[in-house]
């Protein structure tokens, strides 16, 4: 049987005040051929399918006709994350079609949901964020010992439900979806932290004894290492790209073959790439050279090394490169580190302004600076003084 791992797909989200939603269509146009061209039993989004609790109008709309486009081919399985309201997506969960199941209830995270294709069984858990304060009631069953105040606590809490179900169900295969930071997964950016009501991380021992672990939360795709057990578990990482500091991820979805009996096998399908993150450093001369030509059509990330902060450079920059995200001037000498003057009534209002010129340009102004600095003063002061 083959399934589609996927997560993180936070519709809604910018990079960089860019809207996203073109290209996060055109991952959708790009997993409804996966899932014909494999032949896929089920779809998996494990969280955070949404970049906020409430999104906007066009974001939903896009999660409408992904969910149209896919169901119409396949089963889809969605649990919510940290960026999902679970009340939200969860909405009318229960008057879907069977092919769209939204796993959001926490009371409910024992009874997956079934997958046969006459060779295998596969049973899907889904287990929705779980933040610790408030899933700990839910998920206690003894009133004397509820679970520990930690991700770790109800994350277990939720484990020992669907290790129980699965002890009644004999020969089918399991899948757990969750979305969590397991100990050894490397975050980047743009991931929320998840330490807000307890530890945040997950030991990944966790999720022993289940065949494969759907995760989600973690951009950049990997796999996670479960000790002394057979388990597989993997992040897919999200579609796109959501901060520079995921422009070297090689973003993909998973491919999960599960069989009858022995380990699962995954394979990588990459997702397309709308248009690359690069990061160019150096002064601003290199940054305008035809060294930078290969990233001209790219989103960019510019920091300006000049010692002096260079005439017209915002123009400048923005002239050659289109697709400009981010620039700054950071002076070699390490002038990122340099703190602000402090203004106080003290200082007379020239003053002020050439402490700023020093702080921005890593030089003090020259006497022509000064003198025209000093003369707008005056034309404004005559100015207040006629009104």
């Amino acid at each position: 049987m083959k399934i589609l791992h996927t997560s993180d797909w936070h519709l809604g989200r910018t990079l960089h005040g860019v809207d996203l939603h073109d290209h996060q269509r055109a991952f959708v146009d790009h997993l409804v051929e996966l899932v014909g061209e494999h032949d896929v039993a089920a779809v998996l989004v494990s969280g955070d399918v949404y970049d906020r609790a409430i999104p906007a109008v066009e974001t939903v709309r896009v999660l409408e006709d992904a969910l149209a486009r896919l169901s119409a081919l396949t089963t889809v399985i969605i649990t919510p994350g940290n960026h999902d309201s679970a009340v939200r997506l969860g909405f009318g969960a229960t008057l879907m079609r069977d092919s769209v199941r939204i796993l959001a209830a926490v009371a409910d995270l024992h009874q997956p949901v079934l997958l046969d294709d006459g060779s295998v069984q596969v049973a899907v858990y889904g287990l929705p964020y779980l933040d610790p304060e408030t899933a700990r009631a839910a998920l206690t069953t003894d009133p004397d010992v509820p679970p520990a105040r930690s991700h770790e606590g109800v994350i277990g809490a939720a484990m020992r439900r669907i290790h129980a179900d699965l002890a009644t169900r004999s020969g089918v295969r399991s899948v757990v979806m969750a979305h969590a930071f397991v100990v050894g997964g490397e975050p980047s950016d743009s991931e929320r932290d998840l330490s807000v009501g307890g530890v945040q991380s997950v030991p990944s021992a966790v999720f022993a004894g289940v065949d494969y672990v759907a995760l989600g939360h973690l951009h950049g795709p990997q796999q996670v290492t479960v000790p002394g057990a057979t388990t597989l578990a993997r992040y897919s990482g999200s579609p796109l790209a959501y901060s520079f500091s995921e422009r070297s991820h090689h973003k993909s979805t998973v491919l999960l073959d599960i069989g009858a009996d022995g380990p699962p096998t995954v394979s990588l399908l990459d997702a397309p790439v709308p248009r690359r993150l690069t990061e160019i450093r150096g002064d601003l001369a290199h940054v305008l050279s035809s060294a930078t030509d290969a990233h001209v059509d790219d989103w960019v990330k510019i920091v300006v090394t000049d010692a002096a902060y260079p005439a017209d450079m915002p123009a400048r920059v923005r002239a050659r490169f289109g697709h400009l995200l981010h620039l700054t001037h950071e002076p070699v000498g390490g002038g990122v580190t340099r703190r602000a003057p402090v203004v106080d009534d003290s200082r007379t209002p020239p003053e002020v302004t050439a402490d700023f010129l020093e702080f921005v340009t890593a030089q003090a102004p020259t006497d022509d600076e000064l003198t025209v600095v000093d003369r707008a003063y005056d034309v404004v002061r005559a100015k207040e003084h006629s009104a």
